[in-house]
């Protein structure tokens, strides 16, 4: 790549930036009492699975309506669940649901994270976040992780606030167009098949896949590349980027 193109580095955040496991095995321990050796990991890809549908469904990820947006809540947790076994009314939902939410501001990312974004930073890389979600709800997130220490206010775009949701291209596009970069020199680290790869692809950017939990593709497309952990994140990126570790 030539030296005076603008490279840019988006992070996704929830699974991404963050273990978003934790909190919702917590959550089904206490609100559910889930036993130990109930199978976390499959819940928790098909209560994504059911989640991303559910939003992109009827657009609750970018202007959601608050009703709407509970409900979805609730109807993720029964629709996953029930594929276990485990048959939730929506009281035991709206339950499971609070529990979950208390726990997500408790969060610390995964290693490797904040030392990567402060290399790509330091070599002059753009580097900045999106993530679907509530405004306010992904903001408490972001301040739990503190990653204002880290990225500019500037470069971190969250589908409530802007008005498009992942996989819509036009959220990629807007990132693009606020922070003066170019599709072709964009790439992109998420761990969603449906909201990452699909929509950072569809837009041109050069995507990252990060497989983590050995899910499976749910679409021909393909990602440029697919990593499980930071450290293998960090080498494709300063390979692809043409950097040195500093």
């Amino acid at each position: 790549m030539a030296d005076n193109v603008q490279k840019a580095v988006f992070f996704d955040v929830d699974d991404t930036l963050y273990d978003h496991l934790s909190p919702l095995r917590e959550a089904l321990q206490e609100a559910v009492g889930l036993a130990d050796d109930m199978p976390y990991e499959d819940i928790y890809y098909r209560f994504r699975y059911y989640s991303d549908l559910l939003s992109e469904e009827k657009n609750l990820s970018a202007v959601p309506e608050k009703e709407a947006l509970a409900d979805m809540r609730r109807r993720r947790f029964m629709l996953a669940l029930a594929e276990f076994g485990v048959f939730l009314n929506e009281i035991e939902a709206e339950a499971a649901q609070t529990a979950y939410v208390n726990r997500q501001f408790q969060i610390q990312p995964f290693q490797g994270a904040m030392e990567l974004i402060e290399t790509l930073t330091h070599s002059g890389i753009k580097v900045g976040l999106i993530t679907n979600g509530p405004a306010e709800h992904q903001q408490k997130k972001l301040k739990a992780l503190q990653v204002e220490r880290y990225i500019p206010e500037n470069m971190i775009f969250v589908s409530g606030g802007v008005g498009y949701a992942k996989p819509d291209v036009r959220l990629f596009e807007h990132v693009n167009a606020i922070t003066k970069t170019s599709p072709e020199h964009s790439y992109y680290i998420g761990d969603s098949w449906r909201n990452d790869v699909v929509g950072a692809i569809k837009a041109g950017w050069t995507v990252l896949w990060y497989n983590h939990r050995n899910a499976e593709a749910e679409s021909n497309h393909r990602p440029h590349f697919t990593v499980h952990n930071y450290q293998e994140i960090t080498d494709t990126l300063l390979s692809i980027a043409g950097l040195q570790k500093v």
